[in-house]
């Protein structure tokens, strides 16, 4: 288990890194006016953090070609994407978290104002740099559509409100489902998604993959929801005990903390099933599956 852990983190960095130059190209430079914009840009996009997006999609790209350096450019705006998402998230009216990544959220660093720009800025730029990707026009075409359909208000922004919602409210299995499946679930799924486009994969692999995104997301969920309670500051890189405090509609609130170590085992090993047909190829997302289970931030 060490060394394989080993292995995947430094298929993570050189992933990290190869992305982060395909971001830092399309971006404007720190310096160029209005300077306080493009610092506040770049603050959460260049703190850290795993690339988990961005790697889902070129690993899943390479369960079926190796030519995976034509994903890096997409797979870059996907995590502008998520930057925008988790800028927004911690603004004083969402869910008011002083730290992500280990360093200042946005809005404490540049205030709540720019740290809104911020985001609406990289939402922005997620698209232009889709639009100003040189792939095939109907590639773009289902990219585009596609991000637009699953991070909208019948996706992303409909989790994000169901969830504002219901802080400090009693609520449902279902609407807890509704909550995750589209504010994280959908958010891991699109880029497997993508990386089935981009390798022209068969609709059986790609309802498979499909299968396999759901799982892995509402796993990743649930354990970030187990982390809020047994994490730290310093392994998670942000407050934890958040969700308690603000009553947030969390699994452990719903079914309880050993419960949902249970759901979340077994999700996890219902998607390392679905991985089998593609044999030694999905060596690195077995090894990322294990990850997301154990994972301490």
């Amino acid at each position: 288990m060490a060394k394989k852990r080993m292995i995947l983190k430094k298929d993570i960095k050189e992933k990290r890194e190869l992305v982060n130059i395909e971001i830092d190209r399309f971006l404007p430079r720190k310096d160029e006016y209005p300077k306080q914009i493009h610092k506040a840009i770049r603050h959460t996009l260049f703190a850290g953090g795993k690339r988990l997006r961005p790697y889902l999609m070129v690993n899943t790209y390479r369960l079926f070609k190796d030519d995976i350096e034509k994903t890096f450019y997409v797979a870059g705006t996907l995590e502008m994407l998520h930057s925008y998402t988790l800028i927004h998230d911690d603004l004083p009216e969402i869910d008011n978290d002083d730290y992500r990544r280990g360093k200042k959220a946005c809005h404490v660093e540049y205030g709540s104002d720019i740290a809104l720009l911020a985001g609406d800025s990289l939402l922005v730029y997620t698209f232009n740099a889709l639009a100003n990707a040189d792939i095939d026009y109907h590639l773009k075409y289902n990219i585009i559509k596609e991000l637009a359909e699953k991070t909208g208000d019948r996706g992303l922004i409909a989790g994000q409100m169901v969830d504002i919602l219901s802080e400090g409210k009693k609520i449902d299995k279902k609407t807890l489902d509704f909550i995750h499946n589209n504010k994280t679930a959908k958010m891991i799924n699109i880029p497997i998604r993508l990386g089935c486009y981009f390798a022209n994969a068969s609709e059986e692999d790609q309802k498979r993959l499909e299968k396999f995104g759901r799982k892995i997301g509402l796993a990743f969920q649930i354990v970030d929801d187990i982390l809020d309670i047994e994490g730290t500051k310093k392994s998670l890189g942000k407050s934890p005990g958040k969700d308690r405090k603000a009553k947030k509609a969390t699994f452990p609130a719903i079914y309880g903390l050993a419960k949902s170590k249970e759901m979340a085992e077994k999700l996890i090993s219902e998607a390392k099933k679905l991985l089998e047909p593609y044999g030694e190829r999905a060596e690195l997302l077995l090894m990322l599956c294990d990850f997301i289970l154990t994972r301490k931030f």
